[in-house]
């Protein structure tokens, strides 16, 4: 692993810099901005090591580290419109974006991300655009990653805001928008910081008028750069069905009672065992589909499912669903179409622990009525904007899921919900023309200027 050098600026020199954020804030910029500064160039060989671990843990290609300190691409002298998502649930937000500037505008595109499953993932469905590795946020790496790409517009998603990236860039005049900002405790909690980081932004999209309102008034950003925009995940396709999966799976289920929990947790999971166990009380042939987060889970779910004495069986090991089966464990990956397919009725993990919730559209793409946990902070908009359409319930504790599913199953509410979902979607389905609009209207502003 290459070392990153540590400037030569005596420490009193480091403190008092502060020309990232006179280019990025005309205020004086909070201290803790400036601590991160001098942290980050006096720990920079740390840092440096710290990201070579994590970039191991989570999997990463060894050869790939060097992209997180921007030793590995060329230097790029044409323009490149830059897309940055932390991990996969965000990139494959822009991944229509992404495909329209390089199809339909002949842009050159660069993608980065910071986790090994994303750049597996663009990989795979992007491979149209530059893929790297998102650069850590010391000196050296931050200046030979903006030496290496001629950036015309940076395009940050969500969040993920380094303050020495964001303060090279400004001092480049280089344009920076945030796509489909959502509520956020952290920059509740600092208002300056965030002030900070995004005054100077060209363009900030906003999922709901509650999230524009705080950008207005918290942070004290201009209006005419705040626009609300649906959720960019409406703008993603449905997920992919493989009809010789269905098929199979259709036949053994026949006119069996089904419910599937998608993107399950361990809390999750315990929790709709034990609901299953209720919904078997009224219903004695009803199947549970459970499709965990981490399909490496599936062999601790075998075992908890038949220590509740329940017949559990799993897809990883080419098992069936027979007459006797009372769980179906579809530990794999990329097949969740296929079970949203089976069933009009889902809970969503990650909404009784404390992930925050996972992406409702999902199966609300697929006509299912909606069950989920109170914990959906990630989602909070497009679960509401779900429930005031009538295509989801929620349980305010874990303990109460198998009442509400048993309710939901014999109230005959599902058509109904199922409907509303297919509803929602067809109606809110955006595309691409507004943010398409105004991310050509920056890139417009910044070659004319």
């Amino acid at each position: 692993m290459a070392a990153i050098a540590i400037p030569a600026q005596g420490v009193a020199k480091i403190i008092a810099q502060r020309a990232y954020y006179i280019d990025m804030e005309p205020k004086r910029a909070p201290l803790v901005l400036h601590l991160w500064l001098f942290l980050t160039t006096i720990f920079a060989v740390p840092i440096a090591a710290l990201s070579w671990f994590m970039h191991r843990r989570i999997g990463g290609d060894p050869k790939r580290f060097k992209e997180r300190l921007a030793q590995s691409a060329p230097r790029h002298t044409d323009p490149v419109l830059w897309f940055h998502a932390a991990s996969l649930g965000e990139v494959m937000q822009i991944a229509p974006l992404g495909r329209y500037f390089v199809h339909e505008k002949q842009t050159k595109v660069l993608v980065t991300t910071t986790t090994a499953t994303s750049a597996d993932w663009v990989a795979r469905e992007l491979p149209e655009v530059v893929h790297q590795f998102g650069p850590i946020d010391t000196p050296a790496t931050i200046r030979r990653f903006l030496a290496k790409w001629s950036i015309s517009t940076a395009v940050f998603v969500e969040g993920d805001l380094w303050p020495r990236l964001l303060g090279e860039l400004a001092k480049r005049d280089i344009p920076r928008i945030l796509l489909n900002a959502r509520h956020s405790r952290t920059r509740a909690r600092f208002p300056a910081v965030f002030a900070a980081l995004l005054s100077s932004f060209s363009l900030v999209t906003c999922r709901s008028s509650a999230v524009a309102e705080e950008m207005k008034g918290i942070l004290g950003l201009p209006t005419d750069r705040i626009h609300i925009l649906p959720d960019l995940r409406l703008t993603l396709p449905k997920l992919p069905v493989r009809t010789e999966s269905v098929e199979p799976l259709s036949q053994a289920i026949g006119t069996r009672t089904v419910w599937v929990a998608a993107s399950t947790h361990k809390v999750d999971e315990e929790a709709v065992i034990s609901a299953h166990q209720a919904v078997l009380q009224s219903y004695p042939d009803a199947l549970l589909i459970v499709a965990p987060r981490h399909p490496s889970r599936g062999q601790a779910l075998e075992q908890h499912s038949q220590s509740k004495m329940l017949s559990a069986s799993r897809r990883s090991l080419d098992q069936n669903i027979l007459p006797s089966t009372q769980i179906y464990i579809a530990d794999t990956l990329g097949e969740l179409g296929v079970f949203f397919s089976l069933s009009s009725l889902v809970f969503l993990g990650g909404s009784f622990g404390e992930e925050g919730g996972h992406n409702p559209y999902e199966p609300a793409y697929f006509g299912a009525a909606l069950v989920h946990g109170s914990n959906v902070r990630n989602f909070a908009d497009a679960y509401e904007a779900l429930h005031l359409a009538g295509a989801a319930a929620q349980v305010e504790s874990s303990e109460a899921l198998g009442s509400v599913l048993v309710e939901l199953i014999s109230g005959g509410q599902l058509p109904e919900m199922a409907q509303a979902a297919r509803d929602f979607m067809e109606n809110t389905h955006s595309g691409l023309l507004r943010p398409v609009g105004l991310i050509e209207d920056v890139l417009r502003r910044c070659t004319t200027s």
